[in-house]
């Protein structure tokens, strides 16, 4: 059965964007890039929030740049094809290789661990993870943690009442000074 994993970039008090929306702190460098296009490599399926997807459109046409270095080349040759579902109530259509969620959250990852296929479900977008964590969705949490302080913003960790004990499985230590964590919900 295929995992569900939620991973993102997360500062070191806990929010993957500041106060006013911005990430830019989170802007990896090379080792981190290499990092993150083997992870993405390892995802068979991608569910976006509307934001995130919003945000990720840039990849679509980014290939006609021709000031791009190779790892953004590679990137694109990873998420571009990579299958997304998007959940969004608002958008009338999604580009490339989406397609609007046709159900719930919980019934489409239902769907998508019954069906025959490789990689991870991966899950993206503060709002969407929020909604999978509640539901206990999430089989995996993985963290890059970057060694700043943001002071608010959108937290990583959803806000619910309940407890959800962890396994830790691997940790990273990249030059940068950014931290990947990875843990497995004990169930």
């Amino acid at each position: 059965m295929r995992s569900v994993t939620y991973s993102m970039a997360v500062s070191l008090d806990g929010y993957i964007a500041g106060p006013g929306g911005q990430f830019d702190w989170s802007i990896p460098d090379e080792e981190l890039v290499r990092f993150g296009n083997d992870e993405t490599r390892k995802v068979g399926v991608m569910l976006l929030g509307r934001k995130l997807y919003e945000t990720m459109l840039y990849w679509e046409t980014a290939g006609e740049d021709p000031s791009l270095d190779d790892s953004d080349r590679e990137w694109i040759a990873i998420w571009n094809p990579l299958p997304k579902v998007v959940f969004s109530s608002t958008l009338p259509a999604v580009q490339g290789n989406a397609r609007l969620a046709c159900s719930g959250l919980a019934e489409e990852v239902k769907r998508l661990r019954a069906e025959p296929g490789e990689g991870d479900i991966g899950i993206g977008g503060a709002t969407l993870a929020a909604e999978a964590a509640a539901l206990g969705l999430i089989d995996e949490y993985q963290a890059r943690v970057y060694p700043v302080l943001v002071g608010g913003g959108i937290p990583f960790f959803p806000q619910h009442e309940r407890r959800v004990d962890l396994e830790l499985r691997e940790t990273r230590t990249f030059s940068s000074g950014v931290v990947y964590l990875r843990y497995h919900v004990a169930r």
